[in-house]
């Protein structure tokens, strides 16, 4: 144990001599010798004759030295440096991150001598202050060879970050990083590697880089990076940084590329969604440019193309689960499996709803079956059909309603080409303009029919793989034009009013609903040299000299008419010839 002015022990007695005259303290000196309750060893003797030899050259102020402690007691520990008089050290100077003491008598430790005594006699040591003037010395050390040190951030200050390397020291934003640092507050609390670039022991400033470390690094990775860098080699590499189009990825001193188009064979909204900065990804190069030092890489391209063997793992008619992952205007587009989408089209969606918006059906996020209907590896496309997958209403409809069936049902809508009756849930029929009546001349559906009208109807036909379903109004009435061809024939006169003129002929209504034509050439009398005027609105004698059931047209005549009359004349001339009642030109005269 090392005590008094030399510290030296007898191993032999056991007896620690003291200076003549005084104690320890300065105080007037008792017995010789103090006596000793344990034996020494070797090893102390030794470390006492160190410092006996110690005690015999002069310690200056500011000088640091080693000590041994004494003992430690709540509030101090006394620390021999083997000078007259002993240093008292408060305790908080020892003291670990958990509050715990650290040291233990025997234990040496460096200090520094600040002051040679106090007013109690006692030198005045530092042990933070040791430790810190070792700091700088290793600090000026790493700043002149260029070392490497080891520093935690403690805070963001003004222009950078503040750092703990054993003492503060700053490390400048432009010096954190390669690149720019946008988030200096995340720093907080980590170790960094960096490099002494400035040190000022008397003013205790120290400024740091680790940007200029990083790039000596990058720069010996990069050279052994292009030593093997090569297309179609897979790399793993660490994701850097995360943009809207893809990911960048060190290499090794150098960035490559990630697109976003060549991260999964599946559909990617952002990269975010699979990678994260300091991700470590395998990538493969796929273009790699020596002028420019650019290159793009790829990470789909590890696995198998998914559309390379489509064709026989998803057949047409084939039933397939998936997942709604898009909505347009047009369709839905469904996951099949990871890499692998189908469109169904709205026109595919239902038999019998009119879908404006796939939205109406399906939302993203649904699970749903879908029948295959067509494969295109080369575009890509696969068609599905979610109608497929159930039974098709206009096939029952074919069944249901034969042609002649008469049906109740509601107008939904009118448009100028007829109107659309809801015959059942979902599914509509047309009643044709043409179909209205059989008399009128409907020349927009709402002058028989409105919105929201129930009416009878008789099918006309059914087309069920067009879905066309076609109604007739006017043929659950009597045909008026089967009613005139039963009553009238070829030769009969009849009297019509003329309805319009054309340059053809002229339209005689013979019969509500029913016209006929009387040709241009059918009402110019040739015979007496004049020419019929016929006007609209008025009625006239006439022959029917055709009649087309199928066609329902009817072909009148004046001339036709006026010949009979001529004959009926001639004829009657020839009977009364010798009577002389008569005369050709008296004929002639009265017409």
């Amino acid at each position: 144990m090392a005590n008094g002015d030399n510290g030296l022990v007898s191993p032999e007695t056991g007896v620690q001599p003291v200076a003549p005259g005084r104690t320890r303290a300065g105080k007037p000196a008792g017995p010789a010798f103090k006596p000793m309750n344990r034996e020494m060893d070797a090893t102390e003797f030794e470390q006492l004759m160190g410092l006996y030899d110690n005690s015999f050259r002069n310690i200056a102020e500011g000088e640091v030295v080693k000590g041994t402690v004494l003992r430690v007691t709540n509030s101090e520990v006394v620390v021999d440096v083997g000078y007259k008089s002993e240093g008292v050290i408060a305790v908080a100077e020892f003291l670990d991150e958990e509050g715990q003491v650290t040291v233990m008598p025997g234990d040496v430790v460096d200090v520094l001598l600040e002051r040679t005594e106090d007013r109690e006699g006692h030198i005045v040591l530092s042990r933070e202050k040791a430790e810190k003037m070792k700091i700088w010395d290793e600090v000026e050390k790493a700043y002149t060879d260029r070392k490497v040190v080891i520093g935690r951030v403690i805070e963001r200050i003004k222009g950078g970050l503040a750092v703990d390397i054993g003492v503060r020291a700053f490390l400048p934003g432009s010096q954190i990083d390669v690149r720019p640092v946008r988030n200096l507050d995340a720093l907080r609390g980590q170790e960094l590697r960096m490099r002494v670039i400035k040190v000022n022991k008397k003013r205790g400033n120290i400024v740091l880089s680790r940007k200029s470390l990083l790039e000596e690094e990058n720069a010996e990775k990069k050279k052994s990076t292009l030593e093997t860098l090569a297309e179609g080699k897979t790399l793993r590499g660490t994701v850097k940084n995360i943009t809207d189009y893809g990911a960048f990825i060190d290499l090794g001193g150098i960035d490559g590329l990630l697109h976003i188009t060549d991260m999964s064979w599946g559909r990617v909204g952002h990269p975010s969604e699979l990678f994260k900065v300091n991700d470590e990804v395998d990538v493969i190069v796929l273009k790699y440019d020596p002028a420019t030092e650019r290159v793009s890489l790829g990470h789909k391209q590890l696995v198998q193309d998914p559309w390379a063997t489509v064709e026989s793992r998803y057949p047409v008619g084939a039933r397939m689960a998936g997942k709604v992952v898009s909505l347009t205007d047009y369709g839905a587009f469904v996951e099949l499996e990871p890499g692998v989408e189908g469109l169904i089209h709205v026109s595919e969606m239902s038999w019998s709803k009119r879908v404006k918006h796939p939205s109406k059906i399906l939302n993203v996020g649904d699970s749903v079956d879908a029948m295959v209907l067509g494969v295109d590896p080369a575009a890509r496309r696969i068609s599905l059909g979610l109608k497929q997958v159930e039974s098709n209403p206009w096939h029952e409809l074919v069944e249901k309603y034969p042609v002649g069936t008469r049906i109740k049902g509601k107008v939904r809508n009118l448009t100028e080409f007829g109107a659309f009756v809801e015959v059942e849930d979902d599914i509509d029929g047309l009643i044709h303009i043409s179909d209205m009546s059989w008399s009128k001349r409907v020349k927009h559906p709402s002058e028989v029919l409105k919105k929201g009208d129930v009416v009878d109807a008789m099918v006309l036909s059914i087309d069920a793989e067009n879905q066309r379903l076609s109604l007739g109004l006017k043929q659950l009435a009597t045909d008026i034009w089967d009613d005139f061809f039963g009553r009238h024939q070829v030769g009969v006169t009849i009297e019509g009013k003329v309805t319009r003129m054309t340059n053809f002929g002229a339209f005689v209504e013979l019969d509500e609903g029913i016209e006929g034509l009387i040709h241009v050439s059918e009402f110019d009398d040739s015979y007496g040299g004049e020419k019929i005027e016929l006007e609209v609105g008025k009625s006239y004698q006439m022959k029917i000299i055709k009649l087309s059931p199928a066609d329902h047209k009817i072909g009148l005549s004046i001339r036709a008419l006026k010949s009979d009359e001529f004959r009926t004349d001639w004829e009657s001339y020839q009977e009364n010839e010798g009577t002389g009642t008569a005369t050709l030109g008296d004929h002639f005269k009265n017409r």
